[in-house]
């Protein structure tokens, strides 16, 4: 079983440093997060919220949100120094980093410098909101889709501003 594994390590590593065993350990604790949390709510009697439209809106622009902000923004970078190496600015408010690291620390260092990766767990942690304090979540998410707007908007304006200018 265990020279299985590393078979298809090697196999699918292609003799690049891919740490499959830190994503899989990432998964784990991914799991069982999201297990724990399963198991508390229902030993504290609450149930899964019924989301219509309007949450999955707010949902899908907070994540959108908080992922681009964990992952990309100057100030969250303190979070990511340990497992990233500043490499410069990949856009607006943006900073391009590099992963460092080999193993565990890699597989941080890639699950938190990618907004896409992030995206499910802020979701996740959305979810878990809605389950525990609802009324906080969507004051929290509704928040952070005011900040979405307001970027959208500088964004917007900086563009009209280039066009006046020639």
């Amino acid at each position: 079983m265990i020279e299985t594994v590393k078979e298809n390590e090697r196999e699918y590593s292609q003799g690049e440093p891919r740490p499959l065993k830190s994503y899989a350990g990432t998964l784990a604790v991914y799991g069982v997060a999201v297990g724990a949390t399963a198991v508390i709510a229902r030993l504290t009697g609450r149930r899964a919220p019924r989301l219509g439209a309007r949450d999955v809106a707010l949902m899908a622009v907070t994540t959108h949100k908080v992922s681009r902000t964990l992952a990309k923004d100057s100030v969250t970078s303190p979070l990511r120094a340990p497992f990233t190496r500043y490499k410069g600015t990949s856009g607006p408010a943006e900073l391009a980093e590099e992963v460092r690291g080999k193993g565990v620390k890699h597989a941080i260092g890639e699950l938190i410098t990618c907004p896409f990766c992030m995206a499910q767990w802020v979701a996740t942690a959305y979810t878990v909101g809605m389950t525990f304090a609802p009324d906080a979540t969507r004051l929290a998410g509704a928040t952070m889709t005011a900040v979405a707007g307001a970027d959208w908007l500088q964004l917007a304006y900086a563009r009209l501003q280039r066009a006046a200018e020639g």
